[in-house]
């Protein structure tokens, strides 16, 4: 075999003769570089949230959190949610505290990995706090120095140090990093990013190349100048009000009145308009008188009845989002108007049609009990595809409902009332009559198209036994 060939070929005295290589020493990395401060973001809660008030923080400065961990309440604009942390680490600094609001997205905690980053970490988490946010560390180094000697020797090494690579790894720079290491010939590959993330900034490039900042404090300048511009506008702004009245007081929007401020807003653009229709409720009334014993409430019977007429008529269930085109929800989710203090709230019954009504009464009263808390989930609020406002247990008779944003129509039901009727013979009678009005957005639902839901609608009440089926 060739293998044992040239095995057997050599004897001891004919091995080639092999160089020892003496070991080299590997140059040392720098400990600050591998600092990894983590931050936890105010979440987006739902779609239509811009911001969030922090409820309550569950953890304190200086404990140990593991990932998966609820660390703090949010409220949303229509719940109070947990938040979860995706990292372990020490919570190291609190941003925003208790009753403060931050943008969604916006740093609200730092978590550091060791005790010793922990200077580092409430040193990053006072720049954000002072106005610099997650890009501002480089600017807020020199006000580290002067205040913080340990934070401040944290910054410096991991601003200033370098380190020789094992082998290719990715650098993360801002464009205007890579225009100045290019400019003053600094290899990038070695300079350690104190941006977010490990990224490099352009005073990262500057502390490599041995530049000291030449005009320290622009940002403060720029800030005072920029100060009297802002209440120029605010006194421009407030100058267009009508002046408050004597004893009277204002009051800020909570995030629930915001938010469905916001939402009102946005439904003045899209083109509605209303049908009503009257409707003989007898029938209905004693079914209702049957079932209420039994836990159903007389707002889950008219979800159900509405989810079976928008079986009949999809279009109706459809929505549009964009102003170019239109989509037919493959789900029936009737929402329904909920009143509560400060606010409203939509919880949403889904897949109505599809449920009898015990099992949606037992769905709603759970959805009821999570509101009250503002313990909903956003898919509990934020599905529907049709929404029911029912005011008739207020003795309301009709009304007008405005339509929520990414839905077609909203009905509004008025209280059912003994009324004078007259049949077709011209024999007159006292019935219960209900007035139902039913606000469609018309970029995609028609006259005709809401006449003959509104028709199906008022048969399946008139005659309700299909609905216990």
């Amino acid at each position: 075999m060739a293998t044992s060939h040239i095995a057997s070929s050599f004897t001891s005295s004919q091995l080639l003769p092999v160089r020892r290589l003496r070991a080299v020493p590997r140059l040392a990395r720098v400990p600050a570089v591998q600092a990894k401060i983590r931050e936890i973001f105010m979440p987006a809660l739902s779609s239509t949230m811009t911001e969030g008030k922090i409820v309550s923080w569950l953890k304190s400065e200086g404990d140990w959190v593991t990932k998966g961990e609820s660390v703090v309440v949010v409220e949303s604009d229509k719940a109070d949610m947990d938040v979860e942390t995706f990292y372990d680490g020490i919570l190291a600094a609190i941003a925003v505290a208790e009753g403060e609001s931050a943008p969604v997205g916006a740093a609200i905690a730092f978590l550091a990995e060791t005790e010793e980053e922990v200077p580092l970490a409430k040193a990053k988490a006072d720049s954000s706090s002072s106005g610099g946010g997650s890009a501002a560390p480089p600017a807020a180094a020199p006000a580290a120095v002067e205040t913080d000697g340990k934070a401040a020797a944290a910054l410096a090494v991991a601003a200033l140090a370098t380190a020789v690579a094992d082998g290719p790894r990715k650098t993360v720079a801002t464009p205007h990093a890579k225009k100045l290491a290019k400019q003053h010939k600094v290899d990038i590959n070695k300079v350690v990013g104190t941006g977010p993330y490990g990224r490099i900034t352009p005073a990262d490039i500057e502390a490599a190349a041995g530049i000291q900042p030449k005009k320290p404090a622009p940002a403060p300048v720029a800030q005072a100048a920029a100060a009297p511009a802002t209440p120029a506008r605010a006194a421009t702004a407030s100058a267009s009000l009508p002046p408050p009245l004597p004893g009277s007081s204002v009051v800020p929007f909570t995030t629930m009145q915001g938010a469905v401020s916001k939402n009102m807003m946005e439904s003045l653009s899209v083109p509605t308009f209303r049908v009503g229709y009257p409707i003989i409720t007898d029938a209905l009334d004693a079914l209702y008188a049957k079932l209420k014993p039994k836990g159903v409430t007389m707002t889950v019977i008219l979800a159900k009845a509405a989810a079976m007429a928008l079986a009949q008529h999809p279009v109706v269930n459809a929505s549009c989002k964009d102003g170019k085109s239109f989509s037919y929800n493959g789900s029936i989710n009737i929402a329904v108007a909920v009143a509560m203090d400060g606010g409203l709230i939509t919880p949403v019954l889904q897949d109505a049609d599809k449920l009898d009504l015990y099992l949606l009464s037992e769905k709603w009263k759970e959805l009821v009990k999570k509101a009250r808390a503002k313990q909903l989930s956003p898919n509990e609020y934020s599905s529907g595809t049709f929404t029911l406002s029912n005011l008739g247990m207020f003795g309301v008779d009709r009304f007008d409902a405005i339509l929520p944003p990414g839905q077609g129509a909203i009905m509004a039901v008025g209280a059912s009332k003994p009324t004078v009727v007259a049949d077709k013979d011209g024999f007159f009678s006292v019935k219960s009559k209900m007035l139902v009005n039913v606000t469609a957005d018309h970029r995609i639902i028609y006259g005709a198209d809401l006449a003959a839901f509104l028709e199906t609608f008022a048969k399946i009440v008139q005659n309700p036994d299909s609905l216990t089926l």
